[in-house]
């Protein structure tokens, strides 16, 4: 008899619990902006296929992120820059196909927004044929014409400021970012920008958790913090991680709700087992007399 390991299975409240949240449709982005002074905190996970966006759809999150993240969670690489439009455009198909009911922003790909406005519109137009319903852009300075431009064009941008990792080799690596006053500074600054410029949401990366508050407060459009602390107007997890299919990868702002590693290699164990013992087929698992 299999024994389940201690620690594994959490109690897990009834299914009714999961259904949909406080949006039984899909949210515009009219609510996400409502909910900051509604003072209702965001949800935003990660979601790069069509399996996990099935799931997410039957629980309470409220956006779906097709990150550029994809690049190191899915694919393995190193960091995010390998992303094009056409990868971010499959995952995002994969995604919108089984999550009708959730709002789903793609990442717009690196350099994508500093070819000019006409490639940036082709770019973001992809995304969106591809069933996004806005996208992310990492940074501003340099390209705040660009998210005016795709704004202007009725192409729902979030902005992204902090740790931007499609700038990690200038960063020198994944490090928190403006922890001088200077560099505090600016980042206010910046999101004010992208607020101006028709951002309807902002992405606080890896940045002091005062300095995010402080940012949320002086905004009038949401702030969804990954880093950031708790005085941000939402928060965003890559899927990965709070299931814990990495054991290896321990950020410190991450809070793990499961222990999926341990979970995906003890069932398929079992499974190699059952195949070798020749438990697995069984005779409910067969057809015919």
């Amino acid at each position: 008899m299999y024994n389940k390991p201690k620690g594994l299975y959490l109690a897990l409240p009834s299914p009714a619990t999961y259904a949909r949240g406080p949006f039984s449709t899909m949210p515009s982005i009219r609510d996400i902006a409502a909910a900051k002074s509604e003072a209702r905190k965001l949800v935003m996970v990660t979601a790069y296929d069509a399996w996990s966006a099935r799931l997410l759809n039957d629980t309470p999150v409220d956006i779906l992120l097709v990150g550029d993240s994809v690049m190191m969670v899915v694919h393995g690489e190193r960091d995010t820059l390998g992303a094009t439009a056409e990868i971010m455009a499959t995952h995002t198909r994969a995604v919108a196909r089984t999550a009708p009911d959730r709002l789903i922003v793609a990442d717009m790909p690196f350099l994508s927004t500093r070819k000019g406005t006409a490639h940036a519109a082709d770019c973001a137009a992809t995304l969106l044929r591809a069933g996004a319903h806005a996208v992310k852009v990492e940074g501003i300075s340099g390209h705040e014409d660009v998210i005016r431009h795709l704004v202007e064009s009725g192409i729902p941008v979030m902005g992204h400021l902090g740790l931007t990792p499609q700038w990690v080799h200038a960063f020198g690596g994944f490090t928190v970012q403006a922890k001088e006053a200077a560099e505090a500074a600016k980042l206010k600054e910046d999101a004010l920008r992208l607020q101006d410029a028709g951002a309807f949401a902002v992405v606080l990366e890896c940045i002091p958790h005062t300095l995010a508050s402080e940012v949320t407060s002086l905004l009038r459009i949401p702030t969804i913090g990954i880093g950031a602390g708790a005085g941000c107007d939402g928060q965003v997890l890559v899927l990965h991680d709070l299931l814990g299919f990495n054991p290896d990868f321990k950020p410190r702002f991450v809070r793990r709700y499961a222990d999926g590693a341990t979970f995906v290699r003890d069932s398929v164990t079992r499974y190699a087992k059952d195949v070798v013992s020749g438990d697995f087929p069984g005779a409910k698992e067969r057809f015919g007399a």
